[in-house]
Formats: C-alpha cells, structure tokens, sequence
C-alpha cells in the first residue's frame, strides 16, 4: 500500500513536467523571427479573430455552467441524490477543458507565422516549428487533465478519507464538465470554421476564381480563425474530457473488480508514464528538405510507434509491481494501443491522397461534382469497415485478457483499462492533429503575403500531411469515444448500484442477492435489462435516433451559417470596387462577426439536447431505458461519425491531390467539381463527425450524474 501510494504520485509529477515542457516549447516557439511585417499584420488579424470568438464563446459557456452549478447544487443538498462534491468538480473540469484549448489554441496562432518564415528557408524547420507547437495542445491537455484527476483523488481519498468506491463513484460524475465544454467547443467552432470555409470557397474559388487564401476574398481571414478555433481549441476540449473519460471509467471499474487501491491508481500510473514517453517521442520527430509525402508521414508516425513501443515495455513492468496478480491487463492495455494504431493507419488509408480511395476520388472528378459526392460517400461508408472490426475484437480481446470468462467484472475493468491504453499516447497523437492548421494558417499566410511558390509549396506539403493527420485523429478520437463510453456505461451501473444503497436505503436485491457483493448480471436482472423490455427497445431507438437529429441539427446549422457568409462575400465583391483587383483591402471583420455569431447561436440547441434527453428518457424509461439509450447512441453515433469524418478528409485531400497537377491541376474543370466535394465534407469531417463521439461521451455522463434521480423517481425501473 506504501509503495503504491509513492508510485500513485507519477501522475501528479509526470503532469506538471508535461505542463513545463509544453511552456518552453512555447516560449521556444516565440523566440523565432515571424518575417515580414506583412506576414505579421496578417497572423495577427487571425489571433485576434480567434481570441475574441473564444471570449464570446466563453461567455455563453459560463452562463450555461452557471445555470447548470445551480442544478447540481439542488440535486445535491436539497434533494440529496447527489455527492455534495459534484458541483465544484464539475465547474474544475469545464474550467480545466476550456483552459487546455486556449492555451493551445494561443500557441497556434502564434506560431503559424513562424511556421510560414520558416518554410522560406528549409521545410524540416517549418516541420519542427509547427510540430511542437501542436505539441504545446498535447501536453496541456495530458498535463491539466491527469493533474486534475490525481488532485481530486488525492483530496477525496487521502484527505477526506472516502473509501475508494465511494472516491471512484463521485469522480466518475467529475468529467460531466469537461463533456460539456467540450461539445460546445467542437460543436460551435465547427460551425463558425466550415461556415467560413464554405464561403470562402464556393464564392471566392468557384465563382470568382480565386486560388486558396486569396487576400481579395473577403472569408479567408475568417478561414483561418476556424482552423484554430475547431481544430484546435475543439479538439483539445474534445480530447480532453475522452482522456479525463477514460482513466475516471477505469479506476471506478478497477475498484469494482476487487483490485482495491491498485485497480484505482493502475490507470493514472499508466497515464503519467505515457506523459513522459510521449515527449520522447515528440522529441524525435524531424524531416528532410524536399520530403515527399510519405515521408513526411513516416517522420510523424516514427515519433508514435517510438511512443507506443515504449509503452508497451514501460506498462509490463508498471502492472507488474501494481497488479501482479492480474498480469492480464497488460494484454488489455496492449490491445487498446493496437486498436488505436488500426484505426489511425486505416484512417490514413481512406483519407490519405498517397492511396487508392482518396485518388479514385480524384478520377471521379473529371466527370464532374455529382461523382466526386457519390465516390466519396462510397469511401466514407466502406471506410467504417475496418475500425469498427477493430474496436469490437479489441473490446473482446481486452474483455478476455483481463479474465472476463471467469469475473465480468474483471472483464469489464479490461475494456476500461484498454481505452486508457489507446489514449496513453495521447500527449504525441493530438499533436500529430494540431501541427495540421498550424500549417494550414502557416499557407494561407504565404498567399496573402505573396511570398516565392517554393514557400507555399513548402507549406502545402505540410497542409496536405495535415489533412491525414486530422483525419486520423479525428479516427483516433472517435475510437477511444466508443471504448470509454463502453466502460463509462458499465460504470453507470456501478454509480447505479450506489445510489440503491444511499438513496433508496436497499440491501439487496429483488433475486435476493446483496447489494454489496452483486455482480453487473445481478443488476440486469434486478432492472430487467433484456431485449424483451420494451423500455430497453424504445432506449435503443431513440439513442440511435439521436445521433442523426444531432448530425443534421449541426449540419443545418453550417448551411444556415454558410448561407450569411455567401451571400456577404458576393456583396463586397459586387458593391466595394476595386476588391478583386487587390486595390482594396476586404471588409474581413464582417465575416468574422457572421461566423462568431453563427456559432455561438446555433452551438446551444445541439448540445443541450444531449443533456437533456437522457434525462427525461431516465425519468420515464427507468435504467433500463437509459441502459438502452446509451447503447443505440454508441453504436450509431460511433459508426456514423467515422463514415463523416472519413469521407470529409478523403475530399480535402482528392482536391489536393489534384492541386499537384492531376487530372489538371488547379483552375481545371476537375479541380472546379473537387472544390464542390470538399465543401460537402467540411461539416461532415470537421463539425458533424468529431461532435457526435462528445454527443457519446457526454450522454454517458449525464446520465451518471443523475444515476440517483433516476434511480428514485425513474418510472419503469422494474
């Protein structure tokens, strides 16, 4: 118990040295020359745009958290159906969540310039730049999130002196905030970003010819803001609450299975160790002048299969003195890293222009915008294949190597234990997607400041190694989303089984068993959770229901947005003359303000239907209808989003491929149609996609939050 106790403080330690090194990468990053003061002026109308939609952003989040703080509150000191504790957790993680993507979304900003003068000189030092400069969001997100939990349990445990299932149970409810945060982060700068984006292309290239990042067109600095705020800040708060998801989910199950304190503590040692070897990984990572772009892609997964090689010998031994006597969860930890590396390459596979899929998309182009759609709709729907194969052999594999056969319990701890292995790489993985609109900026300021085409063809070879590093975490994301919301869902049953015992005063359970010694198949029965209770049918078809109203409330919500920035970028070219001829600088506020508006309208009835609909299913349907619920928005949600997400990166990158000179290269008929595709697939990948593996997460944790509401005024619980 001593020594565990001393080995438990690798995650607080490992945290604040991820937080250190992440400050003198930034610092680092600062020291280098931005270049001319055109190219400067241009970064800093993009770190302008982007801090002030973030404050806006944060204002209507902070009247929500408030109004939400309240809720707790109730629920937990007048109606006493929750910890007392969950409030200010709550309000921890949201804050911790949203502080992760400022801080990376701010270092984007800045180096995106120092990215572009760079690349005037070597592509291996505009590689380096915005690298680990994206690892800036990496390590902040790992660093703030395991930092948070380990303090929580510190507090809870140690110094109030909880038991640990009662510490387990309470911190599960803890990442509820960090959900939230996150689905209005992905779901609003998804919107404000593709509405830009749209606007920018089909008026600026399709109508007005105008090549990628024109200064004449009026979206393009607007353009740019998206990037930062829904890649970087979305996907840092997105990536945030699935890491705090997972190591919360692990150590619940980790006590349930009888591990005691080494079940509870396994899954934070796992993380700070992955801390570590992360950054050595990211230390690693270099190129060549004149790369082409498997090779670039080669440098980037060097730096990850170091990591996750590393983790393996490191996690061995790490289970080995915490958990000796279950030496099968390091199986389960080594399958989820497996699975992850799956998912990224065949991700990679589908969306990468180095590979048949993404080219034959290409082809399809010379026939026009109606094969392009159809070709990459086609991609998308075979590209679920694969990952969703992977995640369900993972899931059984994890279930069996942790002793599943024997104890579900056991098993279940494996299939948590192996999403915190998926996301134990986590600090390198999200900067692999945050170097990408590091890049992209850094190209769209080469454009606007007119620099030499080997600068910008520099930048495109980063843009376009961007794009698959995007996809594939997005990919990354949305698998560990269906691995933590498995174990997040089987720790509902455990929060459940609390709220018997404290709320409603049982000792047992309607089979005669006692609570306190139940099994998982002992609460199916007590709740009749089976495909013959109607409650769990109806549960099943609104979750998957739910996914698709989410996904065309979000895409709706791009189009309306899309809609304002088209018909403005047409009405400054037609009434401000001399724009198009560059003699007149655009109006760029305006479409900043349409998309700042856009977003923080249109982010608010999306995410609070995930917040509210488990709730009242839970009222009406009882557990057995939230049961149902859960699983229908995991299966659906979790296929649907890699089918978006796929499909939007493999247009990005048809339409980069044929940039390069196929089938016409840029300005041709095929490039014209490829444009068209890729502005389909910018909701689907960047608003629509990512948000729906939050939509997952967060339900489970709402309907964590109020297990004890449902559990005392559910309607059908028997």
């Amino acid at each position: 118990m001593d020594k565990l106790h001393y080995l438990y403080f690798i995650a607080p330690l490992s945290s604040i040295i991820a937080l250190i090194v992440a400050y003198v990468f930034h610092k680092n990053m600062k020291k280098k020359d931005t270049g001319t003061k055109e190219m400067d002026e241009i970064a800093a109308h993009v770190r302008d745009g982007a801090k002030a939609y973030l404050w806006q952003q944060y204002k209507v989040v902070t009247i929500v958290f408030g109004c939400t703080f309240v809720l707790f509150l109730i629920l937990s000191y007048l109606m006493k159906l929750q910890s007392g504790w969950l409030p200010f957790a709550f309000l921890s993680g949201g804050f911790f969540s949203a502080l992760s993507g400022y801080f990376g979304m701010n270092t984007a900003t800045l180096a995106s310039v120092r990215t572009t003068n760079a690349a005037r000189t070597s592509l291996d030092g505009a590689l380096k730049i915005a690298f680990r400069s994206g690892s800036v969001l990496g390590l902040t997100v790992v660093g703030l999130g395991l930092l948070n939990i380990s303090i929580w349990f510190y507090i809870l445990h140690h110094l109030v002196g909880l038991g640990l299932a009662k510490t387990t149970t309470i911190m599960l409810s803890f990442g509820i905030g960090a959900s939230l945060q996150a689905l209005f982060a992905r779901v609003g700068g998804g919107i404000y970003t593709k509405a830009a984006d749209v606007g920018a292309d089909l008026v600026g290239k399709i109508e007005a010819h105008l090549p990628e990042d024109d200064p004449k067109n009026p979206a393009s600095i607007a353009d740019n803001v998206g990037d930062n705020v829904g890649d970087v800040a979305g996907m840092g708060a997105d990536l945030f609450e699935s890491y705090l998801g997972s190591i919360l989910a692990a150590a619940a199950l980790g006590v349930a299975a009888g591990y005691g304190y080494a079940g509870a503590v396994l899954p934070m040692i796992i993380a700070g160790a992955g801390i570590i070897l992360s950054i050595i990984g990211i230390l690693t990572v270099r190129t060549r002048e004149g790369a082409e772009m498997e090779e670039l892609i080669k440098a980037l997964n060097k730096g990850t299969y170091l990591t996750a090689g590393l983790i393996v010998v490191i996690s061995y031994i790490i289970v080995k003195f915490v958990l000796p006597v279950a030496l099968g969860v390091f199986g389960s930890i080594i399958i989820g890293l497996i699975v992850g590396i799956i998912i990224g390459k065949s991700t990679e596979y589908y969306t990468s222009y180095a590979f048949k899929p993404t080219r034959k998309i290409a082809k399809s182009a010379q026939s026009g915008p109606a094969t392009v759609i159809i070709s990459g709709i086609g991609v998308g729907m075979i590209s679920t294949m694969i990952p969703v194969v992977a995640v369900t052999l993972g899931i059984l594999g994890s279930y069996v190597a942790a002793g599943g056969m024997a104890d579900p319990s056991k098993g279940l701890f494996g299939v948590a234990i192996a999403a915190v292995g998926m996301l134990s790489t986590l600090g390198i993985t999200l900067a692999t997607d945050a170097y990408g609109p590091i890049a992209d900026n850094a190209g769209g300021n080469a454009e606007m400041t007119n620099l030499p085409p080997e600068v910008r063809e520099r930048t495109d070879a980063l843009d376009s190694l961007g794009n698959t590093t995007a996809a594939t975490g997005k990919g990354f994301a949305i698998g560990s989303a269906a691995l933590t919301a498995l174990a997040l869902i089987a720790a509902y049953m455990q929060e459940v089984k609390m709220s018997l015992m404290e709320f409603k005063g049982l000792t047992e359970l309607s089979n005669g068993v006692k609570i306190v010694d139940a099994a998982l198949k002992d609460f199916m029965i007590h709740f009749n959770i089976n495909l013959a209770n109607p409650a769990v049918l109806i549960g099943l078809f609104l979750g998957g229901m739910l996914a698709f109203v989410f996904g065309g409330m979000t895409i709706n919500a791009v189009g309306r947005a899309a809609e304002e920035m088209v018909e403005e970028v047409r009405r400054q070219f037609e009434e401000m003359d001399g724009i198009l001829e560059g003699e007149t600088e655009p109006d760029y506020r305006s479409c900043i303000k349409i998309s700042t508006k856009s977003a923080l309208k249109e982010m608010i009835l999306p995410s609070l239907l995930s917040v509210v609909v488990p709730v009242i299913v839970g009222l009406i349907l009882g557990v057995p209808g939230v049961m149902g619920l859960l699983a229908g928005t995991l299966i659906t949600a979790f296929v649907l989003a890699i089918f978006m997400a796929n499909s939007g990166g493999a247009w990005d990158n048809a339409k980069k491929y044929i940039e390069t000179g196929e089938y016409g290269g840029k300005g041709s008929d095929a490039h014209s149609a490829s444009v068209i595709g890729d502005t389909v697939g910018d909701p689907f990948k960047d608003t629509t996609g990512p948000s729906l593996n939050i939509l997952i997460k967060l339900m489970s944790m709402v309907s964590v939050v109020v297990a004890g509401l449902v559990v005392v005024y559910g309607w059908l619980n028997f």
